[in-house]
């Protein structure tokens, strides 16, 4: 009787611990890191358990005083909150969970939700380590999601807690990486070939877009590239905007050289289908253990158009560079094929965005019930585990939407703190099935506020675009499946009196931009009927039209209830919030530990007694 009671209660205690799932210790390895600041005199260490919804930070600074760590706006630091601490002369540590109320002036939080893991200063850093939530009820603290996220950072010289504008860092970073580098294969038979432009003399020009024809490797048999970084001159980094790489049709008769990739001879323009792209900010990028680009088959491409854009704003002459892609293929295969398709906008000045705009959204339209027509054989459904987001410099939010059969289906991916200095491929926490006849909406979002003229779609920097690169297997022939507004029917809504599409793109020049004006011209063109433009890679060219549909919102899910201080109750989000794990509860000041002293005796307690009282009903 006594064991099987005994039995029951510990499995009862069991259960009723709270799970820990993949928790991050005090002493756990923290496998991302990045410098915050020019001088690499601050070093940040991060990792995240994304079912408790927690984030683990280490910042190591080279200074006796105090550190802070935190999260700002793309426009001002104030409202940011940070995370400070530092160890006084006597070795006691201070820390506290603060917002910055004007730039030079930090308080303390109502709510205390960063918990403290390690607080150390030797003779050369002071290294602190805490954890935090995704998302608290705090209204002071900033979310970290998985959009950009800009990382705040600040120090002391001392242990006077004065912020110092020559001190204070903001750095880009996307936290929630899914795949970390070290947890893929690497084969051991790896062979590296670069696609490169050498010695190529930039013009004078803002923009250019220098491009050249180069040949795949040459393979006896199928292999696989698994990875790819950019390969760019120390001295040009700031020069090269992006770098992208196209598959050739077999079929196609290619120019040589190096021109101008949409001057005055279009076959410099040939070849449409991206198959690796970089672009300002991005690093190397390695696919998933799973798939790869083909190489080496009757069916795989074997030239290539490498396509570098060049941003010399300052029109410094003499500059030669040599830049490209460095990729890394094995004879090892993997089990898919990759392909990449490219959504969006169509990039021509039918898209505009008025100047002044403090927000202003735009809309390319998808759809994918031609794609089987157009691929010349059966499509299976595709599986996408990736993406690539860009616009430029106005460019603010971006996202891409799934609808099926008329519904409203998911939202593929999305960053709403879009940051123009950090365009990266990214990996989707679980990969998206696609079916011929979904449609797929990619929606951008841009303020022009400090622009008095109109800005177009175009090649150059200071025009715009809107595209977002789907990597998805298994490959199939589509490149590319583009949208754009009937602009007559927007020039039309804005009362001018227009015939034709040039009409139309010049009259928005007489437009006054006030901002009904501009709220009415956006409208416009979400009501306006979209053409779809869809390529594959033998360049051939369909379309179809169709409509934008409506945008459902996600709503934001419930923040983390901290127990280190008073939530007040407008802090309280409308869509609830959840008490914060026992695991992760405790004083900011305290050691990190598993569950708190006082549960752990009164369970003690309570099963001694239970114990007690069983042996003497035996």
């Amino acid at each position: 009787m006594t064991c099987a009671l005994l039995s029951r209660l510990l499995l009862l205690l069991a259960l009723a611990a709270p799970s820990q799932g993949h928790h991050l210790g005090p002493k756990s390895r923290l496998r991302y890191s990045r410098f915050l600041d020019p001088a690499n005199v601050m070093f940040l260490r991060w990792d995240f358990d994304l079912e408790a919804e927690v984030i683990t930070f280490e910042l190591q600074v080279q200074t006796a005083g105090w550190v802070g760590l935190g999260v700002t706006n793309r426009y001002t630091n104030v409202g940011g909150d940070l995370v400070v601490g530092g160890v006084l002369p006597d070795g006691n540590v201070y820390f506290s969970d603060q917002h910055l109320v004007d730039e030079d002036t930090l308080t303390a939080d109502g709510s205390q939700d960063a918990e403290l893991q390690g607080l150390t200063e030797d003779a050369v850093y002071t290294t602190m380590r805490f954890s935090r939530p995704f998302r608290s009820c705090d209204r002071h603290d900033q979310d970290i999601t998985s959009d950009t996220v800009r990382v705040l950072a600040a120090y002391g010289q001392d242990d006077t807690l004065k912020l110092d504008r020559e001190h204070i860092f903001v750095k880009s970073i996307f936290l929630l990486q899914i795949i970390h580098p070290d947890d893929l294969d690497v084969p051991e038979d790896t062979i590296i070939h670069d696609l490169e432009i050498t010695d190529f003399l930039i013009p004078e020009d803002d923009t250019t877009y220098a491009c050249t024809f180069l040949p795949l490797p040459i393979v006896s048999e199928k292999h696989h590239i698994y990875k790819f970084e950019p390969k760019l001159a120390h001295h040009n980094e700031t020069m090269v905007h992006h770098i992208l790489v196209y598959a050739c049709g077999n079929a196609s008769a290619l120019p040589t050289g190096i021109s101008d990739c949409y001057g005055a001879d279009p076959a410099f323009s040939l070849c449409s289908q991206v198959v690796l792209g970089w672009a300002l900010g991005g690093t190397s990028y390695q696919f998933p253990d799973d798939v790869g680009i083909s190489i080496g088959t009757s069916m795989d491409p074997q030239w290539i158009r490498l396509e570098i854009h060049y941003s010399n704003f300052y029109n410094l002459p003499g500059i030669y560079d040599s830049s490209g892609i460095r990729m890394y293929y094995t004879p090892r295969l993997r089990r898919h094929d990759m392909g990449v398709l490219q959504l969006g906008i169509f990039t021509f000045p039918i898209h505009f965005i008025p100047p002044g705009a403090q927000s202003f959204i735009s809309y390319g339209l998808c759809k994918t019930e031609k794609f089987e027509e157009m691929n010349g054989a059966p499509l299976p459904d595709i599986q996408v585990y990736g993406y690539l987001l860009h616009t430029h410099l106005t460019g603010r939010a971006l996202q891409a939407v799934q609808y099926r059969n008329g519904s409203q289906l998911r939202t593929i991916c999305k960053d709403d703190s879009y940051d123009f200095n950090l365009q990266e491929t990214r990996d989707l926490p679980a990969r998206v099935e696609i079916k011929p006849g979904d449609e797929l909406l990619v929606e951008c979002h841009y303020q022009t506020l400090d622009r008095d003229f109109l800005t177009f779609a175009g090649p150059s920097t200071v025009n715009e675009m809107c595209l977002i690169f789907l990597f998805y297997y298994p490959r199939n022939n589509i490149s590319s499946c583009m949208g754009y507004p009937d602009i007559v029917s927007v020039a039309r809504e804005l009362e001018e009196e227009v015939s034709d599409s040039m009409e139309a793109m010049m009259a928005m020049n007489n437009v006054e931009w006030t901002p009904e004006n501009i709220k009415k011209a956006e409208k416009a063109c979400k009501e306006a009927e979209q053409t779809v433009i869809i390529k594959t890679i033998d360049e051939v060219v369909g379309n179809t039209t169709g409509w934008i549909p409506d945008i459902v919102p996600i709503p934001r899910g419930p923040c983390l209830e901290s127990t280190g201080g008073k939530v007040e109750p407008h802090d309280k989000n409308p869509v609830g919030f959840r008490a914060i794990p026992l695991a992760l509860s405790g004083a900011s000041m305290a050691a990190p530990r598993i569950l708190p002293l006082v549960t752990l005796l009164f369970a003690q307690g309570t099963l001694l007694w239970l114990l007690a009282s069983l042996q003497g009903r035996d």
